[in-house]
């Protein structure tokens, strides 16, 4: 004998919305973490938490964001690299990963990742402190010239310092380039006096730039940007040296392809979302776009041009 089971509206409501989340929730797993080397603040660290906020119901699955930090990366290569496969855990790919690699030989290199997808290109600036005699790049050129040249970046192996020591070689000054262990510590230097110059991402200086304590002199970027029409890119400032920054995701090696698929479809309809559009466009942040197949070859190309460089320089053999 069958029995007949008898639901209010308002409880067929709930039954069919739960069934509409089971039927969003198709990702290969319930919750994905997104891990960055970066301290918080930090650029990446920034990038993630923004993006966490956003990406969940296009991907089907909660996003959490993790920081491991140790040796510029390379104790989160190392968790990545031995992690599962399973579209559970991911690592925040910036120029930082490569050098890491390169300069520090850790165990795990970005080699033993897997490129995912790319979402931004970042810009990076050179600014000098608000009170400071440096009203253009090349003041900080000529200054260097005599010999007193003392220039910043975050850390040893990170994309600032080599785009830093590419502006010596194209300008023939030999500035010192000093080192920190982050951004914030490099800002001080230059608000101090002690540093003509810092490299840096906007959204990381935007406070400061809005507060009228730093000047900003030229951008590596290739085109001027958009929120700052009037500064020069470094190329126009008469050195030949553009860098790109880029902000994507990497896995451990043999993604699976349902996982790599998901991950273009949620990509691009979460830097569509307007309102995150907003806030990337407003912290100066380019999307571009990269499917998996091409990020394989950008990150390798990359790696091979940076290799090419540092060896070029005496950097490393």
């Amino acid at each position: 004998m069958h029995k007949l089971y008898f639901v209010s509206a308002a409880a067929a409501a709930v039954l069919a919305g739960g069934l509409a989340v089971a039927q969003a929730q198709e990702y290969p797993v319930d919750t994905v973490t997104l891990v960055t080397h970066s301290s918080p603040g930090g650029g990446s660290d920034v990038f993630l938490r923004e993006l966490s906020r956003y990406l969940s119901p296009y991907l089907g699955a909660n996003v959490i964001v993790e920081n491991i930090s140790g040796g510029s990366g390379a104790k989160a290569m190392a968790q990545l690299a031995q992690a599962p496969a399973d579209g559970s855990i991911f690592y925040a790919t910036t120029p930082t990963f490569i050098y890491t690699s390169l300069l520090s030989e850790p165990e795990y290199k970005y080699t033993d990742l897997e490129p995912l997808v790319n979402f931004f290109i970042d810009p990076e600036v050179i600014y000098t402190s608000a009170k400071s005699e440096f009203k253009t790049l090349e003041d900080v050129i000529q200054y260097a010239r005599d010999g007193r040249g003392q220039w910043g970046a975050a850390n040893p192996a990170s994309l600032e310092r080599q785009a830093l020591e590419q502006l010596k070689a194209a300008s023939g000054v030999n500035a010192a380039v000093v080192t920190h262990e982050g951004g914030g510590d490099m800002m001080i230097n230059v608000l101090n006096g002690t540093l003509q110059i810092g490299v840096g991402e906007v959204q990381e200086i935007q406070s400061q730039i809005e507060a009228g304590e730093l000047r900003l002199l030229a951008t590596f970027s290739d085109q001027r940007l958009d929120a700052f029409p009037d500064l020069p890119t470094v190329k126009e400032s008469g050195y030949d040296v553009v860098v790109r920054k880029f902000r994507g995701l990497a896995g451990p090696k043999g993604l699976p392809d349902d996982v790599v698929a998901a991950w273009e479809a949620a990509t691009q309809k979460v830097l569509a979302d307007p309102k995150y559009k907003e806030a990337y466009e407003g912290a100066n942040l380019r999307a571009e776009f990269m499917p998996h197949v091409d990020y394989v070859t950008f990150i390798e190309t990359f790696g091979t041009e940076t290799a090419d460089f540092l060896k070029k320089t005496g950097v490393i053999e």
